[in-house]
């Protein structure tokens, strides 16, 4: 009937639509892998690229029609440059293992792909989950990440931690969000919590910086005070406080890791930083076609 809306399979299936390759990675994903690759079935191809989970995560992963790569782990932005360079489709779509993409989403983007593009890369709003609930405020409301791109015009920056993808040219804001389940447990969320505090540490020691009273006192409590008074946390009751304190905690603990780094670098000790990614070609942007 004319005027009604395509479905995701007549979407899908149009002829001229670009098609799109989805990279995912993982690394002990096995609670989150199968729902995360079923919600992106509609794309061309999906690209896994695991770092060598110890669960099932790879197991659950061959199940479906992926192709499935692993690599050692160097940080979220090292990994995902590498996986853009071996993707077959121009147009790259890049989603975490813990996201989903919801059926509206993933129309906006084949009919975007259908009506060839004009921008080189666009941002997704994210829905964040925390204990089973979305978080309306703190920050959190406002969550977007450029996710949708061409792939020779988008390229992660040589960070471990906090970088976000670089295109050329404006970026719009698709309408649709993803689902984000950051943190079900704190079971599943503390390793994680762990090692960003860390991976932070090591980026700033890295980058020549050190720790003192401003970084050990005032960003934390700053942290709190912003996310959960001036962007309204606390309107999201005892998840927005649990949420709040934890952010603020976990910016302690990267600058008390940046702070002891501090002090065994002037003992004279060799610190033994997370290893990074010195290969030039994972930086580099690919060439154009």
């Amino acid at each position: 009937m004319a005027g009604r809306t395509p479905t995701l399979e007549q979407l899908r299936l149009a002829p001229d639509r670009v098609k799109l390759s989805v990279i995912i990675t993982t690394f002990n994903e096995e609670v989150n892998v199968a729902d995360c690759i079923r919600s992106a079935l509609w794309a061309d191809e999906i690209l896994l690229v695991d770092s060598f989970s110890a669960d099932r995560t790879v197991e659950i992963a061959r199940e479906f029609p992926v192709t499935v790569l692993q690599r050692e782990y160097f940080g979220s932005a090292a990994q995902k440059n590498w996986a853009i360079d071996r993707v077959q489709h121009d147009w790259v779509l890049i989603v975490d293992a813990d996201e989903r993409v919801p059926d509206d989403l993933a129309k906006e983007i084949l009919a975007l792909l259908a009506s060839q593009p004009v921008a080189n890369g666009y941002y997704i709003r994210r829905e964040n989950l925390f204990v089973d609930q979305v978080i309306r405020h703190s920050g959190w409301s406002t969550d977007k990440v450029v996710r949708l791109f061409r792939r020779d015009k988008g390229r992660y920056p040589n960070r471990r931690v906090h970088a976000d993808l670089e295109i050329e040219g404006p970026v719009p804001v698709l309408s649709a969000a993803f689902l984000h389940y950051t943190f079900r447990t704190f079971d599943q969320y503390f390793p994680k919590f762990l090692n960003y505090a860390e991976w932070g540490a090591a980026q700033a020691f890295r980058d020549g910086r050190r720790a003192g009273v401003i970084e050990l006192v005032f960003r934390p409590v700053w942290r709190f005070v912003r996310t959960f008074f001036l962007q309204l946390g606390f309107l999201d009751g005892k998840h927005g406080l649990v949420l709040c304190s934890l952010q603020a905690f976990g910016v302690f603990l990267k600058y008390a890791r940046l702070w002891e780094y501090g002090i065994r670098d002037r003992r004279g000790e060799a610190i033994q930083l997370p290893s990074f990614d010195e290969s030039s070609t994972t930086w580099r942007r690919p060439p154009s076609d």
